[in-house]
């Protein structure tokens, strides 16, 4: 194969009296953003280079496209392609979903529920998609107004997040000409569905202001009821529980201001809750005479205090925080309060009676390790009906209806596997690797029952670790295509994530991120040391902030690894916190760390940035992916990457590249077909180095 050269231009900068050298930071144009908009704008001579890795990758597969070819058919036949979600009883119609065999998009549905009219199709994704004339399809929002009579839809038709707001009238299924461009997606409707509210994007694609759209008037004339000055803060409105008031939400990742002013009021004057404090976040909501509110306030995991309406500044303890245990919000019945905690990355269900305040949990299955969920059924809350849900990395879904007062369980309905799945087969184990400090790090896994932990296995090992975003031990039927042919799949649950709690993150964030790193290795350690595999056995599977994981660890331990999917990657950590235009950059100090302002930052994070540490080494086989149009992790940052990493490595082994020059976003391409075929590339590309 000809390996794909880039040009190098030397460049050095320096900051706090470092010199930072780098021969491809010419690939970070100036204009970058603009691409995400308008691809021509892309520098030729990356254009060419990307265009050219593509070719190499699409080489590199052509001796397991068969395979390809049947993982595809395979992941799709575990896939109950024709089904039916349940209904939620609104106002005046049933509401639901369905998807379809041929289609890729699904369909929105609703019914009177005197079912005097037929069923109606009121959002048909495929045909939508059809009609946009685009391939990428990104949809933000389908909103109906509360007289069900108007729709509000937002699409995205490139990747690149920046998301059009439609209008459609649902008594003739006809678009009004209301059209609102370079909005975040989101939409809230008024009560009386005259307007509804938006959050436009700045040049620098942040949601830092929310204006009101009356319907039929021009954009020109919406009003603007927000406008958040600080840089680092996004904001967005929603409606409470009760509906009586509406909540502006304004936040960067660690510190949250909330905003509120009465849904039925004409003149718009958002009051103030509490003010914004360095490290406080705290959300609002509202159900009957009380304002609840969820915060970390003293309260390292969270708890929920309440105060009355009009009395906002005495505050109550309502449900106190717990210790190592993770307090979840709240969901309202008429004489029942809803809600959820976790603690050793195991979540829980609770249910409150509100007369007499006892409360317990709801146990949904025999099952230790595994998912529970919650939800209303209904918009009238004047019910001691809910649903119930359960799922492991074992177990398919299941939805029971929930009776709170007679705690009966009925079984509405559970997730076809049309292929077969025995969950019998399967062992789902909770292991712990102690980490470099001592640290207990939880590792979820399944493998097949019968196989033999002699050290031979290939193991998955998944990994996040960042934003405090918590990886459930969830089921995917698409991951039996690799446990069914040996693989073992494990879940690494390291620190940087939410999944322990707020102490779990903040031990793998800014001056402390390197235990992201080293929990992993320790997990990987403690799977070979336990002989669930060997060294040279585990496979590296991430991506975006995970993507920064397998990056780091490539270059801390790469004799670990027989291969390593980084998908979309944040591996060139430095440049991207260096430049303050970038979208997410500013807001993403409080994570990293700001290396403008600190010198000790600006240290700490190069020493481990991905692209950066890449050295003198033998690294795994690689596949790493991007797209022009992904705003999170701009395509530069793999592309700079993978351009180096060919520079200084002392091995034979294939390292890829594939950047989507097609429309496509953070998350791939749209639509199920594609995301499958992206599967299945994956897999081929696991499994071909596993040589199974």
């Amino acid at each position: 194969m000809n390996i794909p050269e880039l040009k190098k231009i030397q460049s050095e900068k320096k900051y706090h009296d470092t010199s930072l050298k780098d021969d491809y930071s010419w690939v970070d144009q100036p204009d970058i953003l603009e691409v995400l908009k308008n691809p021509k704008k892309i520098h030729p001579e990356v254009k060419k280079y990307i265009e050219e890795n593509n070719s190499l990758t699409e080489e590199y597969f052509k001796d397991v496209k068969d395979l390809q070819k049947k993982l595809f058919e395979e992941i799709k036949s575990k896939i109950k392609l024709d089904d039916t979600s349940l209904k939620y009883k609104d106002r005046r119609y049933f509401y639901w979903s369905k998807t379809e065999a041929k289609g890729n998009y699904g369909k929105r549905l609703r019914q009177l529920i005197d079912k005097s009219n037929p069923e109606e199709v009121y959002f048909d994704g495929d045909l939508e998609k059809k009609n946009s004339g685009s391939e990428y399809f990104g949809l933000g929002s389908v909103c109906v107004s509360h007289s069900d009579r108007l729709m509000a839809y937002s699409l995205d038709l490139k990747g690149s997040e920046y998301y059009t707001i439609y209008l459609r009238d649902l008594s003739n299924n006809k678009n009004l000409p209301d059209l609102i461009e370079n909005t975040s997606g989101s939409i809230t409707w008024s009560l009386d569905s005259k307007s509804f509210y938006y959050s436009k994007l700045d040049k620098f694609h942040r949601p830092r202001q929310i204006f009101k759209h009356i319907v039929g008037k021009s954009v020109e004339t919406d009003q603007l009821i927000f406008e958040e000055k600080d840089e680092t803060f996004t904001c967005s409105i929603s409606l409470t529980s009760d509906e009586k008031y509406y909540i502006i939400s304004t936040s960067d990742h660690i510190t949250t201001e909330e905003y509120f002013f009465d849904s039925s009021s004409s003149v718009i004057k958002p009051k103030l809750f509490r003010k914004r404090q360095k490290d406080i976040r705290y959300s609002l909501d509202s159900w009957k005479e009380y304002f609840y509110i969820h915060t970390n306030e003293n309260a390292r995991d969270y708890k929920i205090l309440r105060c009355k309406k009009d009395d906002i500044n005495n505050l109550e303890e309502f449900i106190p925080s717990k210790k190592e245990t993770v307090i979840g919000g709240l969901d309202f019945l008429d004489e029942y309060i809803i809600r959820a905690e976790k603690s050793d990355a195991i979540p829980k269900l609770y249910v409150r009676n509100i007369k007499t305040n006892k409360e317990e949990e709801i146990k949904v299955s025999n099952e230790a390790i595994g998912v529970p969920g919650a939800s209303l059924m209904q918009k009238d809350t004047n019910t001691s009906k809910i649903r119930i849900s359960w799922e492991s990395m074992a177990t398919p879904g299941k939805i029971f209806e929930y009776d709170i007062k007679t705690k009966e369980k009925k079984l509405v309905k559970e997730v076809e596997i049309p292929s077969g799945h025995d969950p019998d087969k399967y062992i789902v184990e909770r292991i712990k690797a102690k980490s470099h400090d001592g640290r207990m790090i939880p590792i979820s896994l399944v493998k097949l029952k019968n196989s033999k932990q002699n050290g031979k296995s290939k193991v998955l090992l998944y990994a996040y670790g960042a934003y405090k975003h918590s990886v459930s031990p969830s089921f995917s039927a698409s991951r039996f295509c690799l446990i069914d042919r040996g693989i073992i799949f494990a879940i690494a649950h390291i620190r940087g994530g939410g999944d322990l709690g707020e102490k779990w993150h903040l031990e793998g964030k800014k001056k402390f991120k390197k235990n992201t790193f080293l929990d992993y290795i320790a997990c990987s350690k403690h799977l070979i040391e336990q002989r669930y595999t060997h060294t040279g056995g585990i496979c590296f599977y991430g991506g975006s902030a995970g993507g920064l994981t397998g990056g780091a660890v490539a270059n801390m331990a790469p004799e670990l690894f027989f291969a390593m999917l980084l998908l979309v990657p944040f591996v060139d950590t430095i440049t991207t916190m260096l430049n303050e235009k970038l979208p997410l950059t500013p807001a993403e100090w409080e994570l990293w760390g700001n290396p403008i302002k600190s010198k000790e930052y600006f240290d700490y994070i190069l020493s481990y940035s991905p692209y950066n540490n890449l050295g003198k080494k033998k690294y795994p086989p690689m596949l790493i992916t991007s797209s022009i149009f992904d705003n999170r992790v701009l395509y530069s940052e793999p592309v700079k990457y993978i351009a180096k990493l060919r520079d200084v490595k002392e091995d034979n082994n294939e390292q890829l590249l594939k950047c989507k020059m097609e429309a496509a976003g953070h998350g791939g391409m749209s639509g199920r077909d594609n995301a499958i075929k992206e599967l299945a590339e994956e897999y081929s590309f696991i499994l071909k180095n596993a040589k199974i």
